[in-house]
């Protein structure tokens, strides 16, 4: 693993977060965390009381987050043979379970109808969420149902195979020493989820199929975003397919014969200069093929490639996990503003804006920028990360993360003579400044106020400013809930401040 792993939960569901900052050499971005919430069927045929997770390696003292927003209520943490359980357990009175969540019919679909707040369908999907937030990575975490052990009634028992869950690791590829600029490469790999079995090490693990969904957006994602009916976040549509068919298989722990590609589902995504989360939903259904009696290797139809499902191949959905790695990739955006025009060059020729404005760097890169006015125009000014040099027209920076730098520019007034009759005429100043609207947006909730009067959205939700004005906008979340974003003109969570150059929209998200 590349960096410390957590299960975290959150009011959607069960969620893994493996939380960083990880800072590789030479890299050009940075993880700061990884979310995901995955939903589960109850595939045991039974009635089921409980569920736990196994975290190998770990002491009890190592969990310090309980998800208790499921029928369960709070877990119970306990240490095992190899390190810590996290069971959420039904109390056992006169005979008879307090809870129970039903078996999952086959062949049925279950992607948001095990919600809480879907009423209708969850009380008997047959499916739930779980969740633990950790201090420290386990080497492996192996999720089971629990039923009622038939030979003491009364007590519950583990049921395996444990269930199949794709739990991803992120982390940047390095950069090489004197690359020139290049889009930073976040790279996702998941293991197998099913071992091979101990007391039959020389056969291949459960085969699974993984289809997989990937988008980014310019914005941090929380946790209970990260659910299946929330298509605005979570990419579910056929055009955001990143994997559309895979195959996961455990090779045996002994006689391998080395298929990784079975075994471990990588992908690599390169990262947007405005990214800050990369969003993935991934899949698993049962593979319903031909196994090799002997190894039980997968005997795909399709020549053993197993590209893709054949008749008879495909069988029920088992698990999705809606997973998010928050980054902040190292580039350097330009922005001109203002009633004039020019362009910003930098020394080292990457930045030409004119035309090409954004691009990433290697963490740290020190970058000179020189504003030159076009013919009528003036520089007025920088605004951002070369606020400092004032009116001076180079600026040297440090790139790192996001590193937003705006030049303004104005037009020149020239002076113009008077009319006739009465003789000559004094200096008049020229024109009307050019008006631009913005806009501002709300998912949900809340208020967006500007310190320049204009927006008190609420009510007032668009205005028009003169060009180059800087206006700031503030999201206020009302009692009780968050702000979660800017997404348009603007990204994170903080103020928002656009420099009017033309119509501007902006979006304000806040929680439900």
């Amino acid at each position: 693993m590349h960096f410390t792993s957590r299960l975290a939960s959150a009011v959607a569901g069960a969620a893994l977060l493996l939380a960083l900052p990880v800072i590789a050499q030479a890299q050009s971005a940075t993880i700061y965390g990884s979310l995901g919430n995955f939903d589960v069927v109850n595939n045991t045929g039974h009635e089921a009381h409980g569920f736990e997770v196994e975290l190998e390696g770990l002491q009890p003292n190592d969990v310090y987050y309980l998800f208790s927003a499921n029928r369960y209520g709070s877990p119970v943490v306990t240490p095992s043979a190899i390190g810590t359980k996290v069971r959420w357990l039904s109390t056992y009175s006169a005979g008879s379970w307090s809870t129970r969540t039903t078996p999952h019919a086959a062949g049925t679909p279950f992607a948001g109808t095990c919600y809480q707040w879907s009423p209708a369908t969850y009380p008997n999907a047959g499916c739930e969420h779980f969740g633990v937030s950790l201090r420290a990575n386990a080497t492996r975490a192996t999720y089971r149902w629990l039923i009622e052990d038939p030979n003491a009634p009364g007590t519950l028992a583990a049921v395996d195979p444990a269930l199949p869950v794709a739990t991803p690791v992120y982390y940047v590829a390095p950069v090489a020493a004197g690359a020139p600029p290049a889009p930073p490469v976040v790279v996702l790999e998941v293991e197998a989820p099913e071992p091979p079995e101990v007391e039959a090490p020389e056969r291949f693990g459960v085969a699974q199929w993984v289809k997989q969904f990937v988008t980014q957006l310019p914005r941090e994602v929380t946790l209970d975003e990260l659910v299946a009916d929330n298509p605005l976040v979570v990419p579910m549509d056929p055009t955001q397919i990143e994997v559309e068919w895979d195959l996961f298989q455990a090779d045996p722990l002994t006689g391998s014969n080395g298929n990784q590609r079975r075994r471990r589902h990588q992908n690599q995504t390169n990262l947007q200069p405005t990214t800050r989360t990369i969003v993935r939903r991934i899949e698993l259904y049962a593979y319903t093929g031909i196994y090799d009696p002997i190894t039980n290797e997968a005997l795909c139809a399709d020549l053993l490639v197993c590209a893709a499902p054949s008749p008879g191949e495909l069988g029920d959905f088992i698990s999705a996990n809606m997973t998010a790695v928050n980054v902040q990739p190292d580039s350097l955006i330009v922005t001109k503003a203002g009633t004039g025009g020019g362009n910003i060059d930098s020394s080292d020729k990457v930045i030409a804006c004119g035309s090409k404005c954004v691009s990433p760097y290697i963490a740290g890169t020190q970058v000179t920028l020189t504003a030159k006015a076009n013919s009528g125009s003036t520089f007025a000014g920088w605004v951002g990360a070369c606020a400092a040099a004032g009116l001076n027209l180079t600026c040297t920076i440090p790139v790192n993360g996001i590193t937003d730098v705006g030049a303004t520019f104005t037009t020149t007034k020239t002076a113009t003579g008077g009319g006739g009759g009465g003789g000559g005429g004094g200096a008049t100043g020229g024109g009307t400044a050019t008006s631009y609207t913005l806009s501002v947006a709300k998912a949900n909730k809340g208020t967006v106020t500007s310190t320049i009067a204009g927006i008190d959205c609420g009510g007032t939700c668009s205005a028009k400013f003169p060009s180059g004005t800087a206006v700031t906008l503030t999201a206020t979340p009302p009692a009780g809930l968050a702000f979660l974003g800017w997404s348009g003109a603007c990204t994170g969570t903080g103020a928002c401040t656009v420099t009017i150059s033309a119509d501007t929209k902006v979006q304000a998200s806040f929680s439900k």
